[in-house]
């Protein structure tokens, strides 16, 4: 049973980990690593992480090709998974490598048996090529959570109960040719068998497949114990994959409800703000009322106590001179409108002759027709310096 190789010097740990990935994530131009940049801090601290709970893996950078026979520089873990089997320890010769969508995909892991190991056929999570595709830490990877770290301890302890690796078993000796002059020898020297040595840091279980003589049968309770508990870990992967889709799914709705309900929040800020604002307007607009009630109402009382009747025709001004036009053409209007029911008046009582009645008349409404023209045309001045003032104050309210 041969010895598998140990794994090669870490060369610094997580110390050189950290320089490699520094000086081999930063690099820009040709010779930059296909990966986004805003996970390449994510996969540094990944393989970080790697080096110091597995100083067994290393990173580095080689060439992978794909399928499909493009290239690319890609980095990886290399060295052995250890793992402890029927209460030895191995280590499992194996490379880890990132392929360009990591971490928001899986990595590619394979393992590499040397020329003296062979890979168990049928084994549930290794192909007869190496590759690991079937465990279910691979199979419910979910970015951001799921590491590295944790896809290797599962690893490890899903090939102690089932190692997917065994050594070849050497072939039998020769047989030693007859001597053909059958002369007498002395019997050779017997030689007390020494133990064979133990390889639990390197050495793998023969392969039953190989083994010339049959292999013990198993216990079926502990095939039984192992294919369970390799169920209930898939079970466990699969449910945990479910429920933390689930939970995301929860907490990116209520993010979405965050952000409606913050925006809201501040549409209310500014309309209460606006409001405040108009309060304080209209305060300071009552306090001037007010205060020119109060300057009218001490006014009129003193006239009046005075008893001066001419200064209380004279209380009310006209604004401008559009309101003082309007004033006097209302007025003039009303002063003919009256004439006019006057003449009535004398006309049905023969106060006034007939002729001299239609003469009035006539020339009062002609009077009253250009007095409320002009009335007309000041109304309509009016309205346009009106609509010419809001529109100045249109700013101070929009702002």
């Amino acid at each position: 049973m041969a010895r598998s190789p140990p794994p090669p010097p870490s060369a610094g740990g997580a110390q050189y980990a950290q320089q490699f990935l520094n000086t081999a994530l930063s690099q820009r131009g040709p010779s930059a690593l296909p990966y986004a940049e805003d996970v390449k801090w994510l996969i540094r601290n990944h393989l970080v992480a790697l080096a110091e709970a597995f100083p067994s893996l290393h990173p580095k950078a080689a060439l992978f090709t794909h399928n499909d026979g493009r290239a690319a520089h890609l980095l990886q873990a290399d060295g052995t998974i250890p793992i402890h089997h029927a209460g030895a320890s191995y280590n499992l010769p194996a490379v880890i490598w990132l392929p360009e969508p990591y971490p928001r995909s899986p990595p590619l892991v394979f393992l590499s048996p040397t020329r003296d190991m062979v890979i168990k056929p049928h084994h549930p999570l290794v192909d007869r090529s190496g590759l690991v595709a079937n465990a279910p830490y691979l199979r419910s990877w979910v970015f951001p959570s799921s590491n590295l770290v944790d896809l290797v301890r599962s690893l490890s302890h899903l090939f102690g109960l089932d190692p997917p690796l065994f050594t070849r078993n050497p072939p039998p000796p020769a047989a030693a040719p007859t001597p053909t002059n059958p002369s007498p020898q002395p019997p050779p020297p017997r030689v007390s068998p020494s133990p064979s040595p133990s390889y639990r840091l390197g050495g793998f279980p023969a392969s039953p497949q190989l083994a010339p003589r049959p292999p013990p049968t198993e216990d079926p309770a502990e095939v039984f114990k192992r294919n369970a508990v390799v169920k209930l870990v898939d079970m466990a992967y699969a449910d945990a994959a479910a429920l933390r889709t689930a939970r995301e799914a929860e907490v990116d709705a209520l993010f979405t409800v965050q952000a409606e309900l913050r925006h809201r929040g501040d549409l209310v800020a500014q309309g209460v703000r606006k409001m405040g604002e108009e309060k304080e307007a209209l305060e300071r607009r009552l306090q001037d009322v007010m205060m020119a009630t109060d300057v009218v109402e001490a006014w009129v009382t003193e006239n009046t106590r005075r008893g001066n009747t001419q200064a209380s025709e004279d209380a009310i001004q006209p604004a401008d001179v559009l309101s003082r036009q309007m004033i006097e053409c209302t007025a003039a209007d009303l002063a003919l409108e009256d004439t006019i029911y006057a003449l009535d008046k004398a006309i049905q009582e023969g106060s006034v002759p007939f002729d001299g009645y239609l003469r009035s008349v006539r020339a009062l409404s002609r009077k009253q027709f250009f007095h409320r023209a002009l009335s007309a045309k000041v109304h309509t001045a009016q309205q346009q310096a009106k609509v010419a003032s809001m529109a100045a104050r249109a700013p101070q309210y929009a702002s």
